[in-house]
Formats: structure tokens, sequence, C-alpha cells
């Protein structure tokens, strides 16, 4: 049985947790609020505020994850690649944040652009009005996809983190091996 691994464990779980829940809150109160600004002039110069603000908690938070995630994956490494289903569920994962890390970044590029245009016009962070730029307008179309694709990716790393805690159960330990070494012998 491996020893604990609660720094990293916190690490990994806080991180992702606070990957999902701010870019959740900020699809729904960053960009909401920001909607709901009076001057149509301020609007997109809001939600860029209030992102800016994020960032560097939301860059802390994906660093905490990835780190807790590497040392726990580096700590069960012998039951990653001998226990049936973990392997599966760290690739997925691993994809995922990927994913998500990807969405993160083309997220930040695409508000840096409609943050150029923010002097413009806007219905709101992620919905350009008729006068919005097309440059800046199809940005804001982008992000309107992007600001939900993201929570629910990270929210699918948080519900695999999950799958992976009970997969450490010592009879899923067991029945995981087991499955193993059978498919193994029958190869």
């Amino acid at each position: 049985m491996s020893s604990r691994n609660t720094f990293a464990r916190s690490l990994h779980d806080l991180g992702a947790a606070a990957w999902f829940g701010g870019s959740l809150m900020g699809a729904v109160g960053v960009n909401g609020a920001a909607a709901a600004v009076q001057d149509s002039h301020d609007r997109v110069r809001t939600a860029a505020v209030g992102w800016a603000k994020w960032a560097p908690v939301n860059a802390a938070a994906i660093g905490a994850h990835l780190l807790g995630g590497a040392s726990i994956l580096y700590a069960n490494r012998g039951r990653a690649k001998h226990q049936s289903g973990v392997t599966a569920n760290t690739v997925v994962k691993t994809v995922l944040t990927g994913a998500a890390l990807g969405a993160t970044l083309y997220s930040g590029i695409l508000g840096a652009k409609t943050t150029q245009g923010s002097n413009d016009s806007a219905n709101g962070a992620t919905d350009p009005s008729a006068s919005t730029p097309d440059d800046v307008a199809q940005a804001q179309r982008q992000l309107r996809y992007l600001q939900w694709a993201l929570p629910a990716i990270t929210g699918a790393i948080v519900v695999l983190g999950a799958q992976q805690g009970e997969q450490q159960r010592p009879t899923e330990i067991l029945a995981g091996v087991g499955n193993k070494l059978t498919r193994r012998a029958k190869d």
C-alpha cells in the first residue's frame, strides 16, 4: 500500500475545483454582469477587467492541479500500470486536462482580441452588436462557446478525479489487478 499523498491530492483537487468554479463563475457571473452594464461601450471592458483579476488565481489553480496530478501519478505509477481501469481513466483525464489547457489559453487569446475592440459597442462580453468590428465579433462568438466548454471539460476532470479516488478502495485494487492479470494471461 502506498503512503499518503495528502498535500499532492489537495493541490490536485483544489486546483481542479478552482479551475472549474472560476470558469463557471466567469461564464455566469463576469460575462453575465458585463451584459447588464448600462453603457454598451463598457460591456467588453468590464468583462476584461473581471477576467484579468481572475487570471493570476486561475494560473495558480492550474499550476497546483498539474503539480498535484503529476505527484499523484508518480506516487501511483505502479497502480496506474497494473490496475485495470486506472490506465484508461488516467489517459482520458490527461487528454481532458490538455484540452482544458488549450481552451483556457485560446480563451485568453480571444479575450485579448475582444479587449482591443473594448471601446466599441457590444451587447455583452460574448455577444457582439451590429456595430462590433468583424474580427472582434468573431472572437466574441467563439468565446460564447468556449465559456461553456471550459466548465464542462474541467467538470469532467473533477469527476474523473473522484473516480480515481474510488479506484483506490482495497476491493477495487484487488479486482482491478486481478482483471489485468487475467487479461495478460490470455494474451
